[in-house]
């Protein structure tokens, strides 16, 4: 799931994502990790379960995770410091998470671009 950490554009470690207790894990680079984890920490602890969804590695298609409080999660990082936090990034991505579709990784906005005015 590399594809993540290209997505961004940041040359970045590459940490991974273990899903369930048989160990399935998926590589994601450290930045996008850092936020997924934040909003899969504050979707679980709502008990607000939804679908992840993401490309397979080879392009192939596109693989589905049922994120729920029963199912174990690790978040292993490689990095030596934290990612610093676009705060617009995680909301952007906990709307996601909150649609009928479930979450899918948008693209990181800029944290200093300036929302435009809604009347």
């Amino acid at each position: 799931m590399y594809w993540l950490a290209q997505r961004t554009g940041y040359p970045r470690n590459v940490g991974k994502l273990v899903y369930n207790a048989l160990g399935h894990s998926f590589d994601i680079e450290d930045r996008t990790l850092a936020h997924l984890r934040l909003v899969f920490m504050n979707k679980l602890r709502r008990g607000e379960p939804f679908m992840f969804h993401f490309p397979v590695g080879d392009g192939s298609g596109t693989r589905t995770l049922w994120i729920h409080p029963s199912i174990p999660l690790v978040f292993h990082f490689y990095g030596s410091r934290p990612p610093h936090v676009n705060r617009r990034w995680v909301d952007e991505l906990m709307h996601e998470a909150s649609s009928p579709n479930g979450l899918t990784v948008v693209g990181e906005p800029d944290p200093d671009a300036v929302e435009p005015a809604t009347v």
